[in-house]
Formats: structure tokens, sequence, C-alpha cells
């Protein structure tokens, strides 16, 4: 009776994580969708507390202590650190991943000695299973370290590369999953092998983000949440956990299917973000250094606002980091009561995580309506009065449509440039997270309003009712 209500609670959450998955799709449904997955996580771990054969609680519980302390600082941090946040919920769930393995492995290994049950034995399914849940977990420790320590600027954002790189990265996989092939015919022989592959796993997933620069972040952070859901699923497997099959199989796939479109959004390949280098810094040509960008006030864009009939406003990691997305929307409601047509264009990799720009929005309460997508946006581009790029970067850099010899040349870009007047804000003239210069700020029809986007949006909604 007890397993039988076990099995329940877990379809109960395998349920109502699909639910979370689907309402978390939309605006109107993702508080919804959120209060779902919470409590289908909640259900899963009272599930867990009444499986048989627990002898005591008190790890469990000061895991559980351990997790709150850590996890509310975590939860309390502003916006703009919500990517590299990210990426260590999935440093973490990818080293508990690797952790369960090593300890089911050496407690299979040595069945006879601590708990005499068949159904521990080390078969080569079970091995297998391991060694994917192993190298799969211990890599997304270590990688999603490294994600976030380039998102936080704690290592270097450019792509770190020597030669034989690729060659190096390719040998220690191959040698890790060559020990995992031996180990599954060999499990009790050559149990030895185990450790090398922890260690390889370990320096795989360093080895594997270092070269990939700062503008594929958004890509990394959901394959790795890819790797993390898979790693799950090899360990519901070993403790024969249906929940744990199914969760991480949502969560191997949907991040699957995020990198699919991060990846379509920058016209790009897997093999090319991974092994690519992609944001390695170039050099700018002759013609672009010797060009001069012009720059306006607050007034001067405030007059040219007023007379406007259409404005589209194109947020950035620039517009996360000044957390300005309050005063955006004071800037919409002034523009709209003059008559304005306001729209949002918000890129697919925009900022440093996948749907960050959008979650700014939702939290200043734009009007969901209002935000288009590039696809959409683009052919009104040319008709539209202005165009204020705020704080955004890569994603509105014409070389991409024409440079070959620049690194996001073929990436899909909103065409800012087609406006009839583009407002670019900025701190100063550095380039993006892809370490290029931007033609944008040098184009004829292009005014540049440096500062900090919240007091320069400020000025120009203070202008707008002056």
């Amino acid at each position: 009776m007890k397993e039988i209500c076990i099995q329940l609670i877990y379809l109960v959450s395998t349920a109502l994580f699909i639910l979370s998955l689907k309402w978390m799709s939309h605006p109107a449904t993702a508080r919804r969708g959120i209060v779902s997955g919470v409590v289908a996580m909640v259900a899963a771990v009272g599930g867990a507390w009444m499986t048989p054969g627990i002898e005591s609680y008190h790890w469990i519980i000061g895991a559980i202590a351990v997790g709150f302390v850590l996890g509310v600082p975590l939860a309390m941090v502003p916006l703009t650190a919500v990517p590299q946040r990210t990426a260590l919920s999935h440093a973490f769930g990818g080293l508990a991943a690797g952790l369960v393995g090593v300890a089911e492995f050496y407690l299979m290994y040595n069945h006879d000695k601590v708990l005499p049950r068949e159904s521990w034995e080390l078969t080569r399914f079970t091995t297998g299973a391991l060694t994917a849940e192993v190298i799969l977990g211990f890599l997304t420790f270590t990688g999603s370290l490294m994600a976030a320590g380039k998102l936080q600027e704690w290592i270097p954002t450019r792509p770190i590369t020597y030669k034989g790189q690729n060659a190096i990265n390719f040998s220690l996989m191959g040698v890790a999953l060559l020990c995992g092939t031996l180990l599954v015919y060999w499990p009790t022989t050559l149990w030895f092998l185990f450790p090398l592959i922890i260690l390889l796993s370990l320096a795989f997933g360093v080895l594997l983000i270092i070269p990939i620069g700062g503008a594929d972040m958004p890509t990394v952070i959901a394959l790795l949440n890819s790797y993390a859901g898979l790693s799950a699923v090899a360990m519901g497997f070993v403790l024969k956990n249906n929940l744990l099959i199914a969760a991480g199989a949502l969560d191997g796939s949907s991040g699957l299917i995020l990198s699919i479109i991060m990846c379509k959004a920058m016209n790009r390949s897997f093999t090319n973000v991974l092994f690519g280098a992609f944001g390695q810094v170039q050099a700018a040509s002759g013609a672009i250094e010797q060009r001069t960008a012009k720059s306006a006030t607050a007034e001067d864009a405030a007059q040219i606002m007023d007379a406007a009939r259409t404005v589209v406003i194109i947020p950035g990691y620039g517009m996360a980091v000044a957390q300005a997305q309050h005063r955006v929307r004071e800037l919409y409601d002034a523009l709209t009561k003059r008559g304005v047509t306001v729209k949002f264009a918000v890129h697919p990799v925009a900022g440093r995580m996948p749907g960050h720009m959008n979650v700014l929005l939702a939290e200043a309460e734009i009007p969901y309506d209002r935000l288009i997508e590039m696809e959409e946006i683009n052919p009104e581009m040319p008709e539209v009065d202005v165009a204020v790029v705020l704080g955004a970067n890569d994603v509105v850099n014409p070389a991409a449509r024409h440079d070959k010899s620049s690194p996001i040349y073929g990436m899909p870009i909103i065409d800012a440039d087609k406006a009839k007047t583009v407002f670019v804000i900025k701190r100063s003239m550095n380039p993006g997270f892809a370490g290029i210069e931007n033609e944008l700020f040098f184009a004829d029809n292009t005014l540049m309003l440096f500062g900090d986007a919240k007091v320069v949006i400020t000025n120009l909604v203070q202008a707008l009712k002056g």
C-alpha cells in the first residue's frame, strides 16, 4: 500500500511538472506554472521521504537545511545576476547527480559487504547508466561554474583558446567514454577506472566552456541545463525512480529544444557554438576605426521622439545592468499619452540567458502584446520613425549581415539601422559580449546618448513632460 501511495505521488508530480512547463510558456499563466512546479517538487520530496529502507533522516534533514541556507540568498540576487545564478543552479544539480552516482557505484561494488541485495549488483546496464550519470553530472558541474564565472566576469568573457584545443577536448571525452565502455563489461575487475572517469569529466567540463565566448552564454546555459536533465534520467534508471526519469527527461528535452532555438536565432550549429571559439576578438577594420560617432542630449532626443509616430525600443543587457526597466515603463507611458505607437523588439538572445529581457519588461508591467519578436518587427523597421537601442549591442550590429570576417556574420539581428533615426543609449563605446565594434554606432542616422541607462531614460521622460 505504501509503495502504491509513493508511485501515485510521483505520478501526480510528473503531471504537475508537465503542466508547469506548459503554463510557463505564456505570461498569462506563468505564475500558475511556477506554483505548479513548486507543488510538484514538494510532493516529490515527500514521496522520496516515504521510500522504504531509509535508516536515518538526520543526513536528509541536514542536507535540506544546507539547501535552504544556500538557496535563500541565491533567490535574492538582482535580475541582472539571474543568468549566473541559473548557471550555479545547474552546477549544484550536476554535482548532486555526480555524487549520487559515485555513492551508488561503490555501494553496488561492495554490495556483498554493505547491503547484500541482488538488485544492487553491478550489471552492465546499471554500470552504463552510472557512467553516463557521472560523466554528465560532473562535466555539468565544472562547465556551469565556468559559465557562471564568465557571466560574472570573474574569468575572461572572451574565448580562451590554444593550439590543438579541440583535439585535446575530444581526446579527453574519448578516453572517458572508452573507460566507461570497459567498465561496463568488467565493472568489478576494472573498478579503478571509475575515479579516472570522474577526473576526466571534471576536466572536460572546464575545457569545454573556456573557449566559448560570452556572446554564446545563453545557448551554453540552455545546453548545460539539458546535460543536467539527462544526468537525472540516468540517475533515475540507477535508482529505479520513475519520477527522476520523467522529470529529468523534461529538463533535458526542454534544455535541448531551447538550445536549438538559440542556435537558430544566431544562425549557427551546436558544433560551431561548442568548438568554434565564437566571440574571439578580431581587429576592427580601418574604416570603422577612423569614423566618429555622433552624440546627442536627452533634450534633443525628446524633441525627435515627440514628433514621431512610431518608436521601437530594443532592450539589451545594459538595461538590466542599470535596472532601468521601470524607467522604460515611464517612457512608454509618456510616449503613449502623446499618441505615439511604442513597441519593444526583443531578440531571442538579448541579455545573458534565454528570456532575460522578457522577464525584466514583465517586471515593469510592460503590456505583453507590445513585445514583438525579431521576425515580426524587422519588416516594419524601415517605416519606424525612432529606434531606441537600450544597452543592446551585438544583436543590432549590421556587420552580421555583410562582414564575412566578423564572428557574428550570419546571425539574425534586429534591423535597427533601417529606422529613420536611431538613438543608442550606452555608457561608452566599448564593444559588447562578442568583443567586436558595432557599425551601428557610426551610422549617419545614429545618435549616441552616453550615460547610465536609468539616468538617460529619466532625463528623456522629464524632457518629454517639460
